[in-house]
């Protein structure tokens, strides 16, 4: 329908470039026309509106402020030009016209970049509410600032609406680049089942954020050339090592400041805006602190797997990630792997081309995180999606094919995947928070 849509607008303003080109208007009555013509788009807009893929969502409020600034500006030229008799330029018309069609396509480009993805169906009998805060760790500077600022972890709430009883924590941490609703069709199926769900942001390593004053916080330049050179072949284990167990480190810091804060439930230290504190205070009331689960989608993986070792910890979930923060040092080129038992039930997810290279690693008796501390678990599942690419783990796909498949995705219907791994997640932690059912994945999905 956007294609539709952007025709019949485009082909609109080139047609009336050709009928003015064939006559000679004078400007006022040109730009009269152009009036007439910009309404008669709007209204076009609203009507498409009725029908499916086209809605006044962020994807098409561009077209519909540059539709409405166009009557404005011509309105204002009709008055200036009120008593000019001059006739319209011909370069004038053309111009006007290849100009209009230029602003109709680029203003409808974030419909074809985003769909009107609006999260899946959840199976649980709870409705969802959310709230947010941040968290400020005042035992930690922040390393990004130069103003001697400390630390903010902005966590975001999803929780059951109407719930009396303690409930288990899911804390979830979000990949390189990633944001807080990454994985936002997963929190909503886990809080309808009687889940608290505390997704948190790294900020520096999440897309953007915000600080307690308000401040929009960009991923760090430095942290995305540092992605891309570790990220070429030419790079050295101990390049690698040196640069991921920097991130892995500040990451797991911001989880295991997370977990105590939930834990001590000290809200008067945290930073809440005054509309959101009935919703923060309600989900942390539900809480139960005997009971949290760690999950996250590939860095943030690997910074649940890490912080699940914790004692408090009762269950770990690892989206794709490779579990760097288990790497301990380098002997010659050669990863050192932690390999003290890992008592937290695991389960790990992998994308085919992960699940192809531990299986390769296994083979040929390649060193990889994963596959140690898999196998040093006490209970482990690992499982992965045929076909499936890496950002398939996360809800990016179904908002945004096009940035997805540049990000990295497979050949796998994604509607099916993410309710298939949501599912899975559920009853992962059913069977290790709430000690519910028994829990097996199949070899693959």
């Amino acid at each position: 329908m956007t294609v539709l849509l952007l025709s019949i607008l485009v082909i609109s303003e080139l047609g009336f470039m050709v009928f003015e080109l064939t006559r000679s208007s004078e400007k006022k009555e040109w730009t009269t026309k152009r009036i007439i013509l910009s309404a008669a788009q709007l209204v076009i807009f609203f009507l498409m509106v009725l029908l499916p893929g086209i809605d006044t969502s962020f994807r098409f409020k561009g077209l519909i402020i540059m539709l409405v600034l166009r009557i404005a500006v011509s309105g204002i030229f009709l008055l200036i030009n009120r008593k000019n008799a001059k006739t319209k330029k011909k370069a004038a018309i053309v111009l006007g016209g290849l100009s209009g069609a230029v602003l109709i396509a680029t203003s409808t480009i974030p419909a074809f970049l985003f769909t009107d993805y609006e999260g899946r169906p959840t199976t649980g009998p709870y409705k969802v509410l959310q709230a947010d805060a941040i968290l400020i760790d005042r035992s930690r500077v922040e390393e990004f600032e130069n103003d001697g600022s400390y630390r903010e972890v902005p966590v975001y709430f999803f929780y059951p609406e109407g719930a009396t009883e303690k409930m288990p924590l899911v804390i979830f941490s979000h990949g390189a680049f990633g944001y807080y609703q990454s994985n936002a069709s997963m929190f909503m199926e886990l809080a309808s089942n009687g889940y608290v769900v505390a997704s948190i942001e790294h900020p520096y390593h999440s897309i953007f954020t915000h600080d307690s004053t308000g401040k929009t916080i960009i991923a760090d330049s430095g942290f995305l050339n540092d992605a891309m050179t570790i990220g070429s072949s030419d790079v050295s284990e101990a390049e690698v090592f040196e640069v991921t167990s920097k991130w892995m480190a500040l990451r797991t810091a911001d989880m295991n400041f997370a977990i105590d804060s939930f834990k001590a439930k000290d809200t008067d230290s945290w930073y809440i805006k005054d509309d959101q504190k009935d919703g923060v205070l309600t989900a942390v009331s539900l809480i139960d602190t005997t009971k949290i689960g760690l999950i996250g989608h590939s860095m943030g993986g690997a910074t649940a797997v890490t912080c699940g070792r914790r004692d408090d910890i009762s269950a770990a979930v690892d989206l794709d990630g490779t579990m760097l923060g288990e790497n301990l040092g380098i002997n010659g080129d050669e990863i050192i792997i932690n390999e003290e038992p890992y008592h937290t039930p695991l389960l790990n997810f992998q994308n085919q081309e992960h699940h192809d290279q531990a299986v390769e690693a296994e083979k040929q008796g390649y060193v990889f995180s994963n596959n140690i501390i898999l196998k040093n678990a006490d209970t482990a599942y690992c499982t992965y999606f045929a076909n499936s690419g890496h950002m398939d783990f996360t809800d990016l796909p179904l908002f945004s094919p096009v940035l997805a498949k540049n990000l990295g995705t497979g050949d796998v219907d994604n509607v099916v995947m993410i309710d298939t791994l949501n599912g899975l997640v559920v009853r992962f932690f059913d069977c290790y928070l709430k000690g519910e059912g028994s829990f097996s994945v199949n070899e693959h999905y």
